[in-house]
Order: C-alpha cells, then sequence, then structure tokens
C-alpha cells in the first residue's frame, strides 16, 4: 500500500500539475491533480483507516446507521454529481461530521445527540455532500498528496476517540490523517451550506433548518465547548456570516418543507437513552489521563451498568488492567470486546500487547496483525518487531521498526533505539 502511494505521488506530479477540469457542481474552472477515478479510489482506500481513527462505527443499535443512510442515500439522489455515496454513524461522543473524496462520509454519534431534528440532520449531510460532490474534499487530499510527494514520508498524529496507546498512523494510513486534520477554507463552507440547502428543498425538507442548525453552532462557538472546539469547529468553523448566507438562501429556495422532528427522536431514541453511559466512559477517559485509575474504574463500571453491550466500554476496562500491570485480566476485557466488535482497531491492539505480556507470542502477532489491517499504528509495528527480533527474524523486524519509527511519539522513539542497537538505519522509507 505505501509503495503504491509513492507511485501514485510520482504519477500525478509528472503528469497533472497544470490540469484543469470543470467543477460538477458550481461550474467552475479549478485545479485538479486527481481524476474522478482516482478521486473515488483514494476515497474508498482511505474510508476504512479514517473511520479507525475517530473511534469506529457505532454498533449498539443498527438501527441508527440505517436511519442515517436513509436519509443520506435520499439527499445523494438529488445531488448535482453521482458518486458511490456512502454513510456511516462513528462512535465519538465528539460532535462531527467529515467527507472523504468519491462521496465517503461520516458521522459522529455526538453530533446526532445534539440535533433536534431529520432536517437538522438533513442539513449537515447536505453540507458533507456537497464537500464531496464538489471536490472540496478531493482539494484537501490534493494538498495532502502534495506534502506527502514533498517529503515521501509523513506521520500524522491521529488522535482516536480517547487516545489510548498514543495511536499515530503511520504508513498507508498517514494520507487520511492529514486530511482530517485539515479546515476547509471559508469560500468552501459557505459552498456546502449552498448548494447542501438546495438537495435538502428538493428532497422536502425545510431549508431554514440550516439557518436555525447554524445559529445553534454561533451560539455554542461563543461558549468554546472544547468537545466543539476540537470537533465540528476545527473543520467547519460556524459564524455570523454563514448564518446571515444561509438565510439569505432560504429566502430565494422561496420553500418551506419538512423538519421530521418525532421521526428523528423515534429513531435516535437509543443514542439519547445511552447518552449518560457514554459520559460516564468519556469521564472515565478523562480521570485515565489524569492517572486517577480507582476513579476510571468506578466511571467505566457505571458506563457498562448502564449500557453492557457498548465494546468501547469492556476496552477500556482492559487498557485499565494493562496499566495496572494485569495483562490475565486485560486479555480477557478485550475479548470481551471483540465479542461485541470486531471490527475496531484497538481492541486487537490491546489484546495483542496483554497477550505479549503473558509470552504468548503467536497469539499476540495475530492479534497486532488484524490491528495494523484497520489501521497501521506506531504501537502495533513496534511490537510486532519486537515479536518478530525476539524469534530471529530480523528482515521482518526491521520492516515493522522502520514503520513505527515514523511516529514522532515515544514509541516511535522506542523503535528507533532499537534498530540504532541493531545498527539499522532509521531514515529510510518503509516496505510497501
Amino acid at each position: 500500500m505505501w509503495r503504491m502511494t509513492r507511485l501514485l505521488l510520482l504519477g500525478l506530479l509528472v503528469t497533472g500539475l497544470a490540469a484543469c477540469a470543470v467543477n460538477p457542481v458550481t461550474g467552475q474552472r479549478e485545479l485538479s491533480i486527481i481524476s474522478a477515478d482516482q478521486e473515488i479510489s483514494l476515497g474508498s482506500q482511505n474510508y476504512g483507516p479514517a473511520q479507525q481513527m475517530q473511534g469506529g462505527q457505532y454498533k449498539v443499535d443498527p438501527q441508527v446507521n440505517a436511519y442515517v443512510r436513509e436519509v443520506g442515500q435520499k439527499l445523494a439522489t438529488v445531488a448535482d454529481r453521482p458518486l458511490p455515496y456512502e454513510f456511516v454513524v462513528l462512535n465519538s461522543s465528539v460532535p462531527n461530521a467529515w467527507a472523504m473524496p468519491g462521496g465517503k462520509l461520516a458521522v459522529n454519534r455526538g453530533l446526532l445527540t445534539e440535533l433536534n431534528n431529520e432536517a437538522e440532520l438533513a442539513a449537515v449531510l447536505g453540507h458533507e455532500i456537497t464537500h464531496a460532490a464538489a471536490r472540496h474534499s478531493a482539494q484537501q487530499m490534493q494538498r495532502a498528496l502534495l506534502l506527502q510527494a514533498g517529503v515521501m514520508a509523513v506521520a500524522v498524529a491521529a488522535g482516536s476517540a480517547d487516545e489510548r496507546y498514543a495511536p499515530l498512523a503511520v504508513g498507508s494510513a498517514a494520507l487520511a490523517a492529514s486530511v482530517l486534520s485539515q479546515r476547509y477554507s471559508r469560500e468552501a463552507e459557505l459552498e456546502a451550506d449552498h448548494y447542501g440547502m438546495g438537495y435538502m428543498a428538493r428532497t422536502g425538507y425545510d431549508p431554514y433548518a440550516a439557518v436555525t442548525l447554524q445559529e445553534t453552532f454561533v451560539r455554542l462557538s461563543g461558549g468554546r465547548n472544547s468537545n466543539w472546539v476540537e470537533g465540528l469547529f476545527a473543520s467547519h468553523p460556524p459564524s455570523a456570516e454563514r448564518v446571515a448566507q444561509n438565510r439569505l438562501r432560504a429566502q430565494q429556495l422561496g420553500v418551506r418543507g419538512e423538519l421530521d422532528a418525532e421521526r428523528f427522536k423515534a429513531r435516535t431514541a437509543s443514542l439519547l437513552r445511552d447518552k449518560p453511559a457514554y459520559a460516564s466512559y468519556d469521564a472515565a477517559v478523562k480521570a485515565l489521563g489524569e492517572k486517577d485509575f480507582k476513579k476510571a474504574q468506578g466511571l467505566v463500571a457505571q458506563a457498562i451498568e448502564r449500557q453492557p453491550k457498548e465494546a468501547l466500554f469492556h476496552g477500556l476496562l482492559g487498557f485499565l488492567a494493562l496499566q495496572q500491570s494485569r495483562p490475565s485480566e486485560a486479555l480477557t476485557d478485550y475479548q470481551r470486546a471483540l465479542s461485541l466488535d470486531g471490527d475496531y482497531y484497538q481492541h486487537y491492539v490491546g489484546a495483542g500487547l496483554a497477550a505479549k505480556a503473558l509470552n504468548r507470542p503467536d497469539q499476540a502477532a495475530q492479534y497486532l496483525e488484524k490491528s495494523v489491517a484497520l489501521l497501521p499504528t506506531a504501537t502495533a509495528h513496534n511490537a510486532l518487531g519486537e515479536l518478530a527480533l525476539a524469534r530471529g527474524d530480523r528482515e521482518l523486524a526491521v520492516e515493522h521498526l522502520r514503520i513505527a519509527a515514523q511516529s514522532d511519539s515515544p514509541v516511535g522513539q522506542q523503535a528507533r533505539e532499537t534498530l540504532n542497537r541493531m545498527g539499522v538505519a532509521v531514515n529510510a522509507a518503509p516496505k510497501g
């Protein structure tokens, strides 16, 4: 994957720097070094890693995902650009939504609990659909690709829902991390509001919901709530200008549609019911960051009592056990988490580290390799490198340790020190 990315970077630079194309939404001509096919391919390749970085998919109530897909596909059918649109709900309390190139969209559980009706959900999704359709997200990826072309290897901090294991995306996942960290321009935000409201009107939603939504966001931004500032407001900053422009756009559209507040309330009832459980979990993560293990243990126990089917809660128990040198207990907790959600990288990393501490190298390697398949991280690659070194596979150890060494973190530093002791240069690009 890494070699393929490097070849793509070079090909784009050699053949496409001066290319222009007509924007399929605005009709304007603009620089385009990524073709439509490449845009869809890059979005598909980076969609999974991007989800992993943001908490993985929300699994407790599959009907919530189905509902968001239903609303999203309804809007996608009237979008100015046909794409293979996909919609997922991510398991993070941070209020956020984003779009990858090629129509790959996500909305966080934490944002859904702050909305009042289906029309506001449509405003969020219509906005993100426009980012994809109008190539705003592709332009972000262009910038990320050019940055990578300049250095040919990049390690980007990709904070997960709770930043356990200092999860730095490395290797092939670095591009997704860099795209997620970028902000949209003022012009892109205004365009996404403008055309997204048009999609709302075409599908029968009240476009004035986009006005009230932005009014709410402006009010919340004044309070400097860190959850919002670190989430939606980081990449989608609200402003009085956006409120004014949305109000003008709604007047120009001249229609009033449905808000569908009751349907929204019914379809998202499980999220509101479980909100206290996730609040306890988030407080436990904060206590863990402050090294207050006893408080964290009590809070996560409260979370599990309120919602025993949430894998994140059991995973946090496992991490607490690892931190307190109880690997056997940790492995049991992580295996419980994996039984509830076998698609999230952190549970595999934790299980792998616990098995490694129990001197079960084969089991540890299996878990860690599964984590890397979901999201390559410095933590997993460093552990895999140590396991390979212990069994005498120097070549594989070097490969894993070089990938881990890309990370500017304590784990990355540990990998660099191990390579130095082996007499191996650490500045070479990892193998593909």
